[in-house]
């Protein structure tokens, strides 16, 4: 008898239409998502997660309050929070301690920015000069930066109250009320306070950006006959410029954001509001008096004014750039 020995072939596995092409879909979303640069993306990955959570979130979660009729429940309760559409607002907006906070904030950055970039952009340049115990003075104006505010706000406190060494040194010329307790002085002290004790920062950012200006540029200005001073208006602000847009733009945020130093040098806005700054009001209305919705309302605002004021400033500054 003969046996065949013809080896049994695998059957073919049929072809499932569209397999390929869902393969070839998700790799090239994949690849989109990545971008050109896929190891660039994966680290800058952790930072996006960041910002969606610590910022994204909270200021979608911020608008979705301020429409609503919200309030703080029970952990598990169930209450109902009715949408209320712009009632919030029309109450911010009609409150006039609201208003003055917002007119505070305003003397306060028209005092606060232009001192900043002047005193940054005078001492960074000095700082810069090939003088004695530099690096001394560097760290010097570098460390109320980093000091304690509640550290720093006692000295101030020592200095400005009614009895303190200011007053004492200006004798009869020394307002009356005193500092942090005249409704017309409180706000430009505190500006004056938050200029000093942030300045080293900026001084940093200035100090990075004329090791940027070329030294053949003031060589130029000196052999046609620029003095100090004419080289430091024709090549030192020029070169340092885009510098000075973040400056003016952090000034302005940061300002805007001002709560810790009237919380803490006028006891929380006095004399009676004359310091009070919208995170301040938005702290004592969301968090001290359970109105989170009308807190949350005063935040949007916030965000709403700081970015169309960064957006003129940007603007402005742009166009000198230009």
């Amino acid at each position: 008898m003969t046996v065949s020995t013809r080896a049994t072939m695998p059957a073919a596995t049929p072809h499932q239409p569209g397999s390929h092409e869902r393969r070839g879909d998700r790799g090239t979303m994949l690849g989109q998502l990545a971008g050109k640069q896929p190891i660039g993306t994966a680290l800058a990955a952790p930072y996006v997660v960041f910002l969606l959570a610590v910022f994204a979130y909270p200021l979608g979660f911020a608008v979705y309050i301020s429409f609503h009729d919200y309030f703080f429940a029970a952990p598990g309760a169930i209450v109902e929070r009715p949408f209320v559409g712009f009632d919030n607002y029309a109450a911010v907006l009609s409150d006039p301690a609201v208003r003055r906070a917002f007119g505070n904030v305003l003397v306060f950055l028209v005092i606060n920015v232009p001192l900043t970039v002047v005193l940054s952009l005078g001492l960074a340049n000095a700082l810069n000069a090939a003088i004695r115990w530099r690096t001394f003075f560097r760290v010097s104006y570098y460390v109320p930066y980093v000091t304690a505010s509640v550290a720093v706000v006692g000295v101030w406190l020592f200095l400005f109250n009614s009895n303190g060494l200011v007053n004492s040194v200006l004798g009869p010329l020394a307002p009356d009320p005193s500092w942090l307790v005249n409704s017309t002085l409180a706000m430009p002290t505190v500006a004056i306070y938050v200029t000093w004790k942030q300045l080293g920062f900026f001084i940093l950012l200035y100090l990075a950006a004329l090791q940027n200006v070329s030294k053949d540029l003031y060589e130029a200005a000196a052999m046609d006959g620029a003095g100090r001073w004419k080289s430091f208006l024709n090549v030192t602000v020029p070169g340092v410029r885009p510098a000075t847009t973040l400056v003016v733009l952090v000034a302005t945020v940061t300002g805007a954001n001002l709560f810790t130093e009237p919380y803490l040098l006028t006891g929380g806005g006095g004399p009676d509001g004359a310091s009070a700054s919208p995170v301040l009001i938005m702290y004592q209305r969301g968090i001290e008096q359970g109105n989170p919705d009308v807190g949350s309302a005063i935040g949007v605002l916030l965000v709403i004014g700081v970015l169309l004021l960064a957006l003129i400033e940007r603007r402005f500054v742009g166009r000198e750039e230009d």
